[in-house]
């Protein structure tokens, strides 16, 4: 299978997809953009996930990227997509087709993937799988672009220099979108989510892996309801921003 007729055939069966080839990707932008973050997680079990899920809901954030960087992945989506559907799950680290695969029969509403590499863009495509792969590099974002996706996770964003380097792709790139992970810190939010180009930020703040392993789900929960609250107040800055015309 081609890129090009990956991307179509995602387009046809990706939920609230428009009809031409690379425009799969923008629902996913806009399904990330009500949230503003996206926890980044990785778990040890199914239990594990239901519990983290669990707090996540208690704080008011019903999104999570579960990594498949342990053999749980696939059993804690699974479970969480089951017993927690008013939770969006979305599966990470996606760095082959049998993770691809692996995602979807797990009821993965999205994958995420750290670099890209087109077989695995097509095998999402082809499963309709809304999908941001990685990409750090201008070359990255073309190659992305050709392949008929305009939604992108920015990694790692902070290091390959965060809000300078979307601020310098937004000039020949306009239509391309970002979910920045690496490095972003909540004192960073304001500034990233100023612009347009970035619907959410991924991050592993509000839920570590040292505090899912201590079953500290508590203090998850705290650090999920403070993350909203910061987006409630970033959001309501900009709006007042906007009718003030600034």
């Amino acid at each position: 299978m081609t890129a090009g007729t990956a991307a179509t055939a995602g387009t046809a069966n990706a939920a609230g997809a428009e009809s031409a080839a690379g425009t799969r990707t923008p629902p996913l932008r806009e399904l990330l953009a009500r949230f503003g973050v996206v926890p980044v997680v990785a778990v040890s079990s199914a239990d594990e996930g239901l519990r983290l899920g669990e707090a996540l809901l208690r704080g008011g954030l019903p999104v999570v990227e579960i990594t498949f960087r342990t053999d749980a992945a696939a059993a804690a989506i699974r479970a969480v997509a089951a017993e927690l559907p008013e939770l969006v799950v979305g599966a990470g680290t996606l760095l082959g087709e049998a993770s691809v695969d692996a995602a979807v029969d797990a009821g993965a509403a999205f994958g995420v993937a750290p670099g890209l590499r087109p077989p695995v863009a097509e095998r999402a495509a082809a499963l309709g799988l809304p999908f941001a792969p990685g990409i750090a590099t201008p070359s990255e974002l073309e190659l992305g672009l050709s392949l008929g996706l305009d939604f992108f996770k920015l990694f790692p964003a902070e290091p390959i220099g965060g809000l300078r380097l979307i601020d310098a792709l937004a000039g020949p790139y306009p239509s391309a979108g970002f979910m920045p992970t690496g490095g972003i810190r909540p004192e960073l939010l304001a500034d990233y989510l100023a612009r347009p180009s970035v619907a959410a930020c991924g991050g592993t703040w509000i839920a570590p892996t040292a505090l899912i392993a201590a079953g500290d789900f508590d203090e998850i929960r705290q650090r999920t309801a403070a993350s909203v609250a910061r987006i409630g107040a970033i959001r309501e800055t900009h709006r007042k921003e906007h009718r003030n015309g600034a």
